[in-house]
């Protein structure tokens, strides 16, 4: 076997190749925000609040309060009748069907947004892909170069490997 006929596989690209190659990231996050119109803003603040804590609170706090009121205060300050509560359910009843489509539309726009993200993931990991091949490709020439360097020392490379292999499980065996 000649100096050379194991280290005759074709170069890995260099880090300049690559950097040259690579095409800048995007950030997906700040695309989307500018393509978003005002009202597709609008319904991912309400969609993004009204999916809280705090608002679930908001509205306990105002139910209480309200069926509180009206139950215990003094007939001449009530101002919903008690039992009946037609204006807490007029106004309950209200804020319903106008939140659910607006909750939906801002799902809708928080969806879009997390299909731009996974798209853009997907190209990432693709990127990944590639320059781990080059790793794996740089460390295949290096392997090659290096068994022509040592079959050009004369060394038994299988009988060497063995022997490093034996060497190795009895270390391990020692450790266990």
């Amino acid at each position: 076997m000649s100096d050379t006929s194991a280290v005759k596989s074709r170069k890995p690209l260099s880090l300049d190749e690559l950097r040259k190659q690579r095409k800048p990231l995007r950030n997906v996050n700040k695309e989307a925000a500018e393509k978003l119109s005002a009202l597709d803003r609008l319904a991912c603040l309400i969609t993004n609040r009204v999916g809280t804590m705090g608002f679930f609170l908001i509205v306990l706090i105002w139910t209480v309060l309200w069926l509180g009121w009206n139950l215990l205060a003094p007939r001449d300050l009530q101002f919903d009748p008690p039992m009946a509560f037609v204006f807490w359910l007029f106004i309950s009843n209200l804020i319903q069907p106008l939140l659910m489509p607006l909750i939906m539309v801002g799902q809708n726009v928080q969806g879009r947004h997390s299909e731009i993200r996974a798209d853009h993931d997907l190209e990432v990991n693709v990127k990944a892909e590639g320059e781990i091949e080059i790793v794996l490709q740089h460390l295949e020439y290096q392997t090659k170069i290096l068994i022509a360097m040592v079959e050009k020392l004369g060394v038994n490379f299988d009988s060497t490997s063995r022997e490093m292999n034996l060497e190795h499980d009895q270390s391990q065996a020692k450790g266990a």
